[in-house]
């Protein structure tokens, strides 16, 4: 991590504060706590370009039901294939309101009632309730935590993968930061064609990496061919409210059972703003986004430092990729939830608890660093002050 990162001249306003009080914002409204820097959303304006096109297509007075524009599915077969190399079509694609309600309706129709699925702890904790609540069976393969960084059980992976008939994968993963590898990759692939598992592929955090650096999609990694693709550019352009997602696959007899399931679930409708959001985010934010990601890492650098000179016992797990840091607080001896709820009580400070991504995670908490920078250092400073009384609480029992 680069102590005296600096960066370029911005051309976008990643800096002002914008009060989201009494919008009803997830964020700032659902929970009264001073600072929330859990879920994920960022803090920061959206681009010009996406801003512009939703107030030109609000200026029209009907906003009746509405089509997937062709346009939609262009601006992401674009996007992929410059960017990433990775070539889809059309015909290999799904509308869909979420990449949750996605993989909801992808448990519903791929698997029956009572079966196992495996996911890779600590790992984003929706999938955890959507297994659960769809009366499936959550199985583990936890990743390895090792001299600060995270590396597949490929045994255990081996073993599990016999008991399922589908896993789900998170590229970027979620909460720790990680790309995973092409070798990774396609060992997952083969391992999955050895045991005969569906297997889907978060890929919604892919575009906010460091600068420089790409991460790789599992299609363009592997040539397994029971493999469902999850996208969308709401994490990448803050744009989650507008719900729009797609699903790719090339294997036809997966992709017509998951159409006829979205559209039993209702989950494959548009609503009037999402596709003037996409085109506009796809084929005209680039700019934004790229400098979003300077932004993004400066602030994890700001963090790193942060913690390095002002609290050593809480330690940044490196990653490269998502606006969400994974910090390990083994250090203290708490439990994240009770580390959780000690930082909202004494501080209004609300991180996500990392026992809530698994147990595995109950010695971590993940930080939402989307912010601008006085938010930011706020957060830094109550986290401190947080561990500090703890500290001296547990201290004196």
């Amino acid at each position: 991590m680069k102590k005296g990162f600096t960066m370029k001249n911005t051309s976008y306003d990643f800096t002002n504060l914008i009060d989201r009080h009494n919008t009803s914002c997830v964020k700032w409204d659902f929970f009264d706590d001073d600072l929330p820097m859990w879920v994920a959303d960022m803090d920061f304006r959206v681009a010009p370009a996406i801003q512009k096109a939703i107030q030109k297509r609000a200026a029209h007075p009907v906003y009746g039901y509405t089509i997937v524009p062709d346009e939609l599915f262009e601006a992401y077969i674009n996007w992929w294939d410059c960017r990433y190399e990775f070539k889809m079509s059309k015909e290999d694609m799904i509308y869909s309101i979420g990449v949750m309600p996605s993989i909801a309706s992808m448990i519903r129709c791929l698997t029956d009632v009572g079966d196992e699925i495996l996911i890779q702890s600590p790992v984003y904790h929706v999938f955890f309730y959507f297994i659960q609540d769809n009366n499936r069976k959550v199985l583990e393969n936890e990743l390895i935590y090792e001299n600060g960084a995270y590396r597949i059980d490929f045994d255990d992976l081996d073993e599990k993968l016999s008991r399922v008939k589908m896993m789900i994968l998170c590229n970027p993963q979620n909460p720790v930061g990680k790309i995973w590898s092409k070798d990774d990759l396609a060992r997952i692939g083969e391992l999955c064609k050895k045991h005969d598992v569906i297997l889907i592929s978060d890929e919604i955090h892919c575009d906010l990496t460091d600068p420089g650096v790409k991460y790789n999609p599992f299609e363009t990694s592997s040539d397994y061919d029971k493999v469902i693709t999850c996208l969308s550019p709401s994490k990448s352009f803050n744009i989650a409210g507008f719900q729009s997602s797609v699903v790719h696959t090339k294997n036809t007899e997966l992709l017509e059972k998951i159409r006829t399931q979205m559209h039993v679930d209702n989950s494959d409708a548009c609503n009037v703003f999402a596709a003037t959001a996409v085109i506009a985010a796809y084929n005209h934010s680039e700019d934004w986004l790229e400098e979003l990601k300077e932004v993004l890492y400066e602030n994890r650098c700001t963090v790193d430092n942060f913690l390095k000179e002002e609290l050593p016992i809480v330690k940044l797990v490196p990653g490269d990729a998502t606006y969400l840091l994974w910090l390990d607080c083994s250090a203290l001896n708490v439990h994240s939830k009770i580390l959780g709820e000690f930082l909202r009580t004494n501080q209004g400070l609300f991180l996500s608890p990392g026992h809530e991504f698994g147990e595995i995670g109950k010695d971590f908490m993940r930080m939402n660093i989307a912010c601008p920078n006085e938010l930011l250092m706020d957060g830094l400073r109550r986290l401190k002050a947080g561990v500090i009384t703890l500290k001296n609480f547990n201290n004196g029992l």
